[in-house]
């Protein structure tokens, strides 16, 4: 295992170098891994400096120290937000009015030298955030999202079973967003017509007046987006369902019937027909009561709903699933194992699946550079150390993180 501690950024990069080429000491199949990342002012960290093994990352400490906010930052810098709907001016560090993010990505080869990509985020809430890659500010953060494919497995994924259809939407987004740019700006456009549309809504009750033609013309802006994103949904959605069985079976070693069904009524109506049938419903509710923004996906198990009764082991199985599938389809249609955040997996999984799945995580060749989280010092590291895999284990104070030479 590598001790970053004792390497400065310069040595670091001339051992990654080295062993670049020496096919024995690392693979020569390139895949997307982060090597640096510097932290001003991000949550509990005032300033640290971390540098990572391309292949297995553990942070270890207690629960509150900022092992999450670690893996929350590797998420940032590749979305351009946070992973947990947290507003920017919550991010920020107590007492400072700006956080910043640095890192630097390997995405390939050279002339027997890594490419890196160096990736800034520049933050003060309220203003406009600023991402530059190598030196060069981005116009629109949408173009960033999607270059650095990434997924994140987190404790609160269960919640996509358990609540409304908004979560379910923002996992469907998520994935589709990374693989495609025109679908993250349809999207952002959609629901800005969306929300303009519903704030007329609101006006025309206020007012007591209705005009029916102002409301068509933002049908008409919403029409193109609303079929493309559904188009894309259905699309992906097709490829995806077999991989999630597959992926299923394999954490839970069991039997069960499971599905993952998409559902839109613009599947079987035109849309432009549903907002004509709806707009008395509409004028009612003031607001907006058909569209890609009611979209759902169906979690079934035995032909039954997941969240009625599935067992905690069995939801947690699919959620996980449901995860794997997604960084999958990724792979496959990005050209590029993404990064993966596993965050307390343990919370997840009892320990003998968290085994299943590390085993299938490491030895399949198709996965790249993992960070995972433990609230036990050694408990993950017992278990990588039975498939002979290099591995960087930090221990997390709070606020502070330390690499160890183990």
């Amino acid at each position: 295992m590598v001790d970053s501690k004792r390497l400065s950024m310069k040595n670091y990069q001339s051992f990654m170098v080295s062993c670049y080429r020496q096919p024995s000491i690392v693979s020569r199949q390139l895949f997307l891994h982060l090597q640096a990342l510097k932290l001003t002012n991000f949550k509990n960290y005032e300033a640290q400096t971390l540098m990572f093994s391309e292949h297995l990352n553990c942070f270890v400490g207690q629960n509150g120290v900022g092992k999450t906010n670690v893996l929350d930052a590797i998420y940032y810098l590749c979305m351009c937000k946070s992973h947990f709907k947290t507003s920017d001016r919550n991010i920020v560090r107590h007492g400072a009015d700006f956080f910043r993010l640095e890192g630097n990505f390997v995405t390939g080869i050279t002339q027997e030298k890594p490419q890196v990509d160096k990736i800034i985020a520049k933050v003060q809430p309220r203003k406009r955030k600023e991402f530059e890659r190598n030196q060069a500010t981005y116009e629109r953060l949408s173009e960033h999202i999607g270059c650095f494919p990434i997924v994140m497995i987190a404790p609160d994924d269960t919640l996509m079973a358990m609540e409304g259809s908004e979560e379910r939407r923002r996992f469907l987004d998520n994935t589709l967003c990374q693989l495609d740019n025109q679908y993250l700006t349809y999207l952002m456009h959609y629901n800005k017509v969306l929300a303009q549309r519903n704030k007329l809504l609101k006006q025309m009750a206020e007012a007591r007046t209705f005009d029916e033609i102002l409301v068509q013309s933002f049908d008409v802006q919403l029409l193109p987006s609303a079929k493309y994103i559904h188009q894309k949904r259905m699309e992906w959605m097709s490829n995806f369902e077999p991989i999630f069985k597959n992926y299923y079976g394999q954490i839970s070693g069991e039997k069960e019937s499971v599905k993952c069904i998409y559902q839109s009524k613009l599947t079987d109506t035109d849309f432009e027909k549903l907002l004509e049938e709806s707009i008395e419903k509409d004028r009612i509710l003031q607001r907006t009561t058909v569209g890609i923004h009611k979209d759902d996906l169906k979690f079934v198990f035995n032909d039954v709903a997941v969240k009625q009764f599935a067992s905690q082991g069995q939801l947690k199985s699919y959620i996980l699933a449901l995860k794997l599938a997604q960084y999958e389809l990724l792979r496959e249609q990005k050209g590029i194992a993404p990064i993966l955040l596993l965050d307390d997996i343990f919370d997840k999984l009892d320990e003998n699946r968290v085994q299943q799945l590390l085993e299938l995580l490491i030895n399949k060749k198709s996965f790249g550079q993992i960070f995972i989280t433990d609230t036990h010092e050694n408990r993950v590291t017992e278990i990588v150390n039975k498939f002979n895999m290099k591995y960087q284990k930090f221990v997390v104070e709070y606020g502070k993180i330390d690499a160890s030479g183990d």
